[in-house]
């Protein structure tokens, strides 16, 4: 990890390096989107046979393999699994399902004048897609944080894309209840969810974490299907005055090993902070080959001249994870995808079983939502509703409104009515 330091000599090589960071996002996806036009092309064009020739390519399908998983996979793969991980399971399950429901937007009518209601009326999306990353390691958290909110929501349609399946992954998907399920991962899922082949349907929305080349995906099948947010490659920033380095380097390396892409800072005004940290990341990186590759590349460790500046160059980066020292710091956090506060509070157990969500906003984009939540999966639908005594008491008002931007046929369509 490279320590840098904001102020002094250093201060104008810190300015390019944090510049750097904060364009991540687009530079990122950029490097990868030519390649991600001609799949979504291929497939758009080719269907099932393209969707096919790239599962067997990329996803290691064997000859005569379905790409749909059956139900009775699912339960064999349940059956199989150790009765400490179906506990764990269960648990997550239980904590993300109670979360979700908590978050789920109400209805509600109000009166604000005699004769006039309006409210508002929540109804689910018809149909998502849900990618679940199978690359290096088998992710069934990630199927549980994106179908469980789908189901809470009431989302009639519900796909699961993921490149070679594990077990653990398919008894994920049996619990949940899943029984749409595609054996096929990358740009190639993303376009078959979007623009839809003869086997896979397109859904309404695409939600769900992946590698470069997914999110690039998911941002170019925007103009034609939603997507909740670019969640790419794993982002950690602990921001920390009186942080114990261990637990510290522990959270940095334990994000770190997800991807070789993965931005991991430490912001502090304290150099002793920065310098023991440092040293706890060589000690717990020496046998975990992919944190240390990420770390050497994308590892920060910056020190500022003051709190106030560990803030601010805090909320500038909007990570994906942000942890700080305590309750009092939530204060100042003004852009992050998900905060852990504490010493007590390591951001694997938002990875699987606190309840919030572990797919979250990348590249900055923590600067203008947080993390995929129930709401991502309904549709916030407002309704007006008038008497004639409450349109005598503001129509005048619409009418004069109206005259003012010269729409006169705006006017008269409150004014026909109110005679």
């Amino acid at each position: 990890m490279k320590l840098v330091k904001t102020f002094g000599r250093g201060k104008d090589a810190a300015d390019a390096l944090i510049e750097s960071l904060e364009r991540r996002g687009a530079v990122n996806t950029a490097r990868v989107e030519p390649v991600v036009r001609r799949i979504l092309a291929t497939v758009r064009k080719g269907g099932d046979r393209a969707l096919a020739k790239y599962a067997v390519e990329f996803d290691g399908l064997a000859k005569g393999q379905t790409l749909l998983v059956s139900r009775d996979e699912m339960k064999e793969a349940w059956d199989s699994t150790a009765p400490a991980l179906q506990a764990a399971m269960m648990v997550a399950r239980g904590n993300i399902l109670a979360f979700a429901e908590a978050q789920l937007p109400q209805e509600w009518t109000i009166s604000p004048v005699d004769g006039v209601r309006t409210g508002q009326i929540v109804r689910p999306l018809g149909s998502v897609g849900c990618y679940v990353p199978g690359g290096r390691y088998p992710l069934p958290s990630t199927l549980l944080m994106t179908v469980i909110p789908a189901q809470v929501a009431g989302v009639e349609r519900i796909v699961v894309c993921s490149p070679k399946p594990a077990k653990e992954t398919m008894a994920a998907a049996w619990l949940a209840g899943v029984t749409e399920f595609y054996r096929v991962g990358g740009a190639q899922a993303i376009a078959a969810m979007a623009y839809g082949t003869t086997t896979i349907e397109r859904v309404d929305k695409i939600v769900g974490p992946g590698n470069l080349y997914v999110t690039a995906a998911k941002m170019l099948a925007s103009d034609e299907c939603g997507i909740d947010m670019p969640a790419g490659p794993t982002e950690i920033v602990v921001t920390s005055e009186s942080g114990n380095a261990a637990g510290i380097a522990a959270d940095l390396v334990a994000q770190a090993e997800h991807d070789p892409e993965t931005l991991a800072v430490l912001i502090t005004s304290k150099e002793e902070l920065a310098k023991a940290v440092e040293a706890e990341v060589k000690l717990l990186t020496r046998e975990n080959e992919i944190a240390k590759q990420s770390l050497a590349a994308r590892g920060c460790l910056f020190v500022t001249a003051s709190v106030r500046g560990a803030q601010e160059l805090t909320n500038r980066l909007a990570p994906e994870h942000l942890t700080v020292d305590s309750e009092a710091d939530l204060k100042w956090v003004q852009n992050a995808g998900s905060v852990f506060v504490g010493a007590f509070a390591p951001q694997s157990m938002g990875d699987y079983v606190s309840g919030p969500n572990h797919v979250l906003p990348t590249g900055r984009f923590g600067r203008v939502r947080g993390g995929l939540s129930v709401v991502d999966f309904v549709k916030v639908i407002t309704v007006q509703q008038y008497t004639k005594t409450g349109l005598k008491k503001l129509g005048p008002h619409a009418i004069a409104l109206a005259e003012a931007e010269g729409l006169k046929g705006h006017a008269e369509s409150v004014r026909v009515r109110m005679k």
